[in-house]
């Protein structure tokens, strides 16, 4: 064995080493994902108790704005009113990262910091999804359109007049005819991260259109970053093992 192979060689074996095993590896994890999950839940807890429903606070002008914003869906508002099939989705995805991290080596710190991201992120929805639970009115436009307000109902459960106003005060509310409406408790999740720039007037069809039109929080952007991060780190440690089989097919 020449010095090139014993090194690789030796490079593998470390590699090999599992990273359940291994402090340095669980520290990565376990911090990296602990601080994202503290983050998100205290940004939330700190927009939602100084924000109004209706407020709107820029924080990078012209790029970046707070505002108050519940999701009875999934990421980035879709597939709305599916908060079971939501956690069960949730609690397989904190299974599959525990699962990748068990099998990962113990120098895969770009992998450990992908799952400890897309760990944040599932665990800080999975949170508002369980505790953060609000009335969702359901009714169907003259459009056919379907519509959902988010918020807390104020009115007797036997009144033919449904008042649903904001979370979690019930001020301002709105009223609905109860036999038009589908009144439900729900988890949500609490959004409030909101880009401003919109497409120039020199792009086709999409001038004046919001570049990003959805709302979301640091759990999303961690789950996002850990998924795109993820699929990086599969595609380029791909790489080195089909041109060692090459090698070795010759």
């Amino acid at each position: 064995m020449d010095a090139a192979t014993a090194h690789a060689t030796d490079r593998s074996d470390h590699r090999a080493e599992p990273a359940i095993r291994d402090i340095p590896s669980h520290l990565c994890f376990w911090i990296i994902g602990g601080a994202a999950l503290v983050l998100d839940l205290w940004s939330k807890d700190w927009v939602f108790t100084k924000l109004k429903p209706s407020e709107i606070r820029a924080v990078i002008p012209g790029i970046i704005d707070f505002t108050y914003s519940l999701n009875a869906g999934a990421v980035f508002g879709s597939f709305t009113g599916h908060t079971e099939v939501f956690i069960l989705a949730s609690l397989f995805a904190l299974g599959f990262v525990f699962y990748l991290f068990a099998h990962s080596g113990r120098r895969q710190r770009a992998l450990h910091v992908a799952l400890a991201m897309i760990l944040a992120g599932a665990l800080g929805n999975l949170y508002d999804r369980a505790f953060i639970i609000t009335d969702v009115v359901s009714y169907t436009a003259a459009s056919g359109k379907q519509h959902e307000v988010i918020g807390t109902v104020v009115s007797d459960p036997q009144d033919p007049i449904v008042r649903i106003g904001e979370y979690p005060d019930g001020a301002n509310p709105q009223s609905f005819a109860r036999s038009d409406v589908d009144v439900r408790e729900q988890g949500v999740v609490r959004d409030f991260i909101k880009f401003v720039p919109k497409f120039s007037a020199w792009v086709p069809r999409l001038a004046g259109r919001e570049i990003w039109p959805w709302v979301f929080n640091v759990a999303d952007a961690a789950l996002v970053c850990g998924v795109v991060l993820l699929l990086l780190h599969t595609w380029l440690d791909r790489k080195p093992h089909e041109r060692r089989r090459t090698r070795h097919g010759r």
